[in-house]
């Protein structure tokens, strides 16, 4: 529990650095961050104010200088600032974040100890993926790098880089081989300060609709000469480094969005307790609190969710591949939904750019971009489709639940070991394991756990509803061309993953605090039941033991300047 208590501290002078943001007169407050979004400028007063903190080190392992021990502990941290400004974060730390793990993957002593430098003395670095030609299809890329015996000569061009004119260095994916294949590409550390500046081309800035503060640009490489150093890894190992770099960031860029619905809620809550309907407070209307309430829950589902998965990296790496998918799927569904659902009850609330709720459209507006990274939801479920058949046969049957640690939220977990990231799995999937686990420990259970214990039950009987389906699926549905209906099955396999994670963690808090308590884990199970529920199954209704404990448990949050997720850690405002 130390580096828990560690990161709680950091956390806290986080809060404190930035202060109340709803305070007009601070200078990092909501009312900054939205000018700076007019301007379409980066945010500067909220990046000095993180660099006071020193939260460039959250990114860089301990081993290397930094303070990084766990992902679970970097979603904690990240949260004071994305529940701000998810710009803020990703100019700042989510776009370095997602170069810098192809460096903790397969850079060589040498190449870690420069990027940990770099980030630790303020520097930026930039993952330099895409082609908009070629969308996610980066297997696809022609930025292409050909051997010389000077060393390596690029050509060719990438864009929507974050920080691309900021950046000291970029980590830039690039073809190798002539042949399309596995092997076909590698990763470069490109020190854009050493290159000679007639062989680099910066584009002009891309325009987005949301993340108007982080700068998108791009860049080409003009026969452009690097040293045979600044290769990442082996030569051709590059997909193999992305894609275990893909199992980490397809975790951590939604787990640290989450934040952005806490804000969601947060201004919902303030327009109720200030708003009047027929005489009524609006936060009064049965509607309205039921539809905080189901916001609320959508938000420790995606908590529960994507901390398990986090914690994964570290205990179960073998079985990341699938985590990392299901998470990515699942929670941007969810984040998204419910803050169009908050949308509607603000009314034209939600679309001013002015006033005491304009941070509402600013948030509605980042946060899809800020869940995008590099892969969309649905190349996700296809990278769960050619695991199924070997899951159905071989894990769903008869597998080791996953040690109780996982769960058990706030310990401390051992170094990532990236080289046992697998890009193709383990054929395990311990979550299901555990989910059959806790169901026969519910068994016969009453009283305010025997709804628990029927919806535990429901999710047991889906994933063996799935198992012949899966396990006798096609070879043509087990690649993007798959049938609608295969995809479907990797959707509600997902939503049977999710339940198992959440289950677990109110399970393995014992009854102690509001992890264990059974309100917030009974309406999780009914709302992600509606995603695998069969048409002819009836409508779910609102539980007697959810829905009221569950608004006095947000009103209570609320009041008394808490975060709306698990943790209910201190927030300023």
């Amino acid at each position: 529990m130390a580096g828990d208590v560690r990161s709680a501290q950091r956390v806290a002078a986080l809060e404190q650095q930035l202060g109340d943001p709803w305070d007009t007169a601070n200078p990092t407050g909501f009312a900054a961050i939205l000018a700076a979004d007019e301007r379409e400028e980066v945010f500067q007063a909220g990046e000095q104010a993180l660099d006071r903190c020193g939260t460039a080190a959250e990114l860089v392992p301990v081993a290397s200088g930094g303070r990084l021990a766990g992902m679970d502990q970097l979603i904690r941290v990240t949260r004071p600032v994305c529940r701000r400004d998810l710009a803020l974060w990703l100019g700042y730390g989510g776009g370095p974040f997602i170069a810098t793990q192809n460096v903790w993957a397969a850079g060589d002593t040498d190449q870690r100890r420069t990027v940990a430098d770099l980030v630790l003395g303020g520097g930026r670095i930039a993952a330099a993926y895409h082609e908009l030609d070629h969308g996610s299809d980066f297997l696809r890329a022609d930025l292409h790098a050909r051997q010389v015996d000077s060393g390596l000569v690029l050509t060719g061009r990438k864009e929507i880089i974050t920080n691309a004119a900021r950046a000291r260095y970029m980590v830039v994916f690039a073809r190798t081989g002539a042949m399309l294949s596995p092997w076909s590409h590698s990763q470069l550390l490109v020190d854009m300060a050493a290159v000679p500046p007639d062989r680099v081309r910066h584009l002009d800035r891309f325009p987005a609709a949301g993340m108007r503060g982080v700068q998108l640009g791009g860049v080409e490489f003009l026969d452009c000469p690097v040293p045979s150093g600044s290769l990442l890894g082996a030569m051709g190992r590059g997909v193999s480094t992305a894609l275990r770099s893909f199992q980490v960031t397809r975790v951590m860029l939604p787990a640290m969005a989450t934040a952005s619905l806490d804000t969601g809620l947060r201004v919902a809550q303030r327009l109720g307790v200030r708003r009047r309907l027929d005489g009524r407070l609006v936060a009064d209307l049965p509607a309205w609190r039921q539809s905080l309430v189901d916001a609320f829950v959508d938000l420790l589902i995606c908590d529960a969710f994507t901390t398990v998965a986090a914690r994964g990296l570290h205990l179960l790496p073998g079985e990341a591949s699938l985590h990392s998918a299901a998470v990515k799927y699942l929670v941007p569904g969810y984040l998204v939904g419910a803050m169009r659902r908050l949308s509607v009850l603000l009314g034209a609330s939600f679309y001013l750019r002015t006033g005491p709720y304009a941070i509402f459209q600013k948030h509605l507006r980042d946060l899809p971009p800020a869940l995008f990274g590099h892969a969309p939801r649905a190349a996700c479920l296809a990278a769960l489709l050619p695991k199924l058949p070997t899951l159905a046969r071989r894990a769903w049957p008869s597998g080791e639940p996953a040690p109780g640690t996982l769960y058990e939220l706030g310990t401390d977990v051992p170094e990532l070991p990236y080289h046992q990231l697998s890009v193709s799995g383990n054929g395990r999937d311990s979550l299901s394991a555990s989910l059959a686990a806790v169901c026969a420990a519910l068994a016969g259970a009453g009283g305010e756990h025997q709804e628990v214990a029927a919806l535990a039950a429901a999710f047991l009987a889906e994933l063996r509803d799935l198992t012949p389906l899966c396990a006798g699926l096609a070879a043509e549905d087990l690649t993007p061309n798959a049938r609608p209906a295969a995809f479907d099955l990797a959707a509600r396999y997902a939503t049977v993953l999710a339940a198992s994670a959440c289950l677990n963690v109110w399970w393995a808090a014992g009854g102690a605090g509001f992890a264990g308590d059974v309100h917030w884990i009974a309406a999780a199970l009914r709302r992600l039941r509606r995603g695998v529920a069969q048409p002819a199954e009836p409508a779910s209704e609102p539980s007697r033991y959810t829905s009221d404990p569950l608004w006095r448990e947000l009103t209570s949050r609320f009041d008394g300047g808490q975060s709306f997720d698990l943790a209910a850690g201190p927030v300023a405002g």
